[in-house]
């Protein structure tokens, strides 16, 4: 089959960080889904483990955990797929990941495609929906409806794959009032587009633009990006007895005395903990893919795909993974086809 790879850790525009090569087929054990991929979606994990996660043994490294396709096959044990299904993923960190024809996937991680979509716009949402919504609901924890009504929501970096998908599901299932940052003119509209009630420029002081829009804290925070370099500002701009959440990796270490004084909360999310330890309430994963299935078909919330970056194939995934690390990215890069 066909799959694309690296063997060393090199930067984006060397034509070797990602090559085009064949692999055997994969068989899948007794939970597993046998998937051919018909899409996929870019993230900043792929980028992080290129860089920084040399292969073992000089073998060929997959990456990729964001898929949408179609079930070929399954184990002797699964019960909640059949072969002909359509279905979308972020898969497991410590498995080959999906930019592969066929791939291999734990059944209790795994959706039903929304019918309402294709394979690229479906592709677009499996992993920074998964985040968002464990950030919101199991982290901060939110309770789904309008009962958080008077509490507010600042989303750090509310224009990336994450925010995109933390503000619609925000706005749309809770009642909190939501803040999102974006230092760009098209950013600032997308996160608009998508619902934030308000927006702020995080290259400004955050306290300062708060202010400016006419509020004095926030409840709660989801700080998504460069939360090393925010963190005072955020821990000034949270309530007493806030909640703060992050899903990055601080350059430096965070000085957590800082929150004492306000009895402040701190939490960190990893979509893919469940999966990573096998944990009792792996399944929740793909229930909630499942509702989320169901709320865009629905018309509640829609995919966040922004660019379409054609076949997949390595030059075409260099292009992504060079924007990502760019910066200058806003919703998802998919990639479609071999």
């Amino acid at each position: 089959m066909k799959a694309v790879a690296y063997y060393h850790s090199l930067p984006a525009d060397d034509q070797k960080s990602l090559v085009d090569i064949e692999l055997a087929a994969p068989t899948p054990g007794p939970r597993d889904v046998l998937v051919e991929v018909k899409a996929i979606s870019v993230n900043p994990v792929d980028t992080k483990i290129r860089k920084n996660v040399a292969p073992e043994n000089a073998e060929a490294k997959v990456l990729g955990w964001d898929a949408a396709g179609v079930v070929k096959a399954v184990g002797a044990e699964v019960s909640l797929f059949k072969a002909g299904d359509e279905v979308f993923y972020a898969g497991a960190i410590n498995r080959a990941g999906a930019n592969s024809e066929l791939h291999i996937v734990d059944e209790r991680i795994v959706g039903h495609k929304p019918k309402s979509l294709g394979f690229a716009e479906a592709a677009a949402m499996p992993l920074t929906t998964i985040t968002a919504w464990e950030l919101l609901f199991d982290r901060l924890q939110i309770i789904p409806g309008n009962i958080d009504q008077g509490q507010s929501l600042l989303i750090v970096g509310g224009a990336g794959g994450v925010g995109s998908m933390l503000i619609q599901l925000a706005r749309k299932l809770t009642g909190l009032t939501v803040i999102a940052t974006a230092s760009r003119p098209e950013t600032q509209a997308w996160v608009r587009e998508l619902g934030a009630h308000h927006v702020l420029d995080h290259s400004k002081p955050l306290y300062q633009e708060l202010q400016r829009v006419g509020l004095e804290s926030v409840t709660h925070v989801a700080s998504l990006t460069q939360t090393d370099q925010h963190f005072a500002q955020l821990v000034e701009c949270l309530a007493p007895q806030g909640r703060l959440a992050l899903i990055d990796d601080p350059a430096e270490p965070l000085d957590i005395m800082q929150l004492k004084r306000k009895s402040l909360s701190l939490h960190w999310e990893l979509m893919f903990t469940r999966s990573l330890f096998g944990t009792a309430d792996m399944n929740e994963q793909g229930r909630l893919l499942n509702n989320v299935s169901e709320l865009v078909d629905t018309g509640v919330v829609k995919t966040t795909l922004d660019e379409h970056f054609g076949q997949i194939n390595a030059q075409n995934l260099r292009r992504a993974h060079a924007l990502l690390e760019s910066g200058k990215a806003k919703g998802k890069i998919v990639l479609e086809g071999f």
